[in-house]
């Protein structure tokens, strides 16, 4: 018995044309590709949403701290006295020093006393682009004195693209603010 073997002709592609068309054509892969493809954004959008929302966290406890020592202040639970600026850094510090760096390098406080609430300011001051912290002094009042507490913290962003479209001041960082205005109880 005879085995007839067909040989196939082998064909051979065009150059051009038909190496493309078998491109298209051909599914494997393309869910790498696909990856690839999809892979930049979907990281960029977490990398923001996770970033804008330790920033957030950052605003908000630095909030509560400066809540906290305006009624140790306002309660004389710390006396005036003892409220030396060494000992306020370090309070506000601890107490937000879960989300910035040790030591708070980038953290500036004013803590002084005004006659009226009229004389509280109203505003951040700026020196330009950057925040201006050459008035900026830790004197609180004693009993029946209008305070008023700001805390700044230069927060920075580490995300490139995140930090060219949110940050306020030129190196980069966005300016964390958190400010009080109280009258201190009559206490002896």
């Amino acid at each position: 018995m005879m085995v007839e073997v067909q040989m196939k002709q082998e064909k051979r592609p065009l150059a051009g044309r038909s190496l493309l068309k078998r491109f298209v054509k051909d599914r494997r892969g393309s869910t790498a590709v696909e990856f690839v493809l999809l892979a930049g954004p979907f990281l960029a959008l977490v990398f923001a949403i996770i970033e804008s929302s330790v920033s957030f966290a950052a605003h908000q406890v630095t909030a509560n701290a400066v809540e906290d020592l305006a009624r140790d202040l306002r309660t004389n639970t710390i006396r005036q006295a003892d409220a030396s600026p060494a000992f306020v850094r370090d309070y506000i510090c601890n107490k937000i020093d879960i989300l910035v760096a040790s030591g708070c390098p980038e953290l500036y406080i004013d803590l002084k006393t005004y006659a009226k609430y009229g004389d509280v300011p109203l505003t951040i001051p700026m020196a330009g682009d950057d925040l201006n912290t050459s008035g900026f002094t830790v004197a609180p009042g004693g009993s029946k004195t209008i305070n008023q507490l700001r805390v700044f913290y230069k927060w920075p962003y580490y995300t490139d693209y995140i930090a060219a479209k949110l940050a306020e001041l030129p190196d980069g960082k966005t300016l964390i603010y958190a400010t009080t205005t109280w009258e201190n109880e009559p206490y002896q």
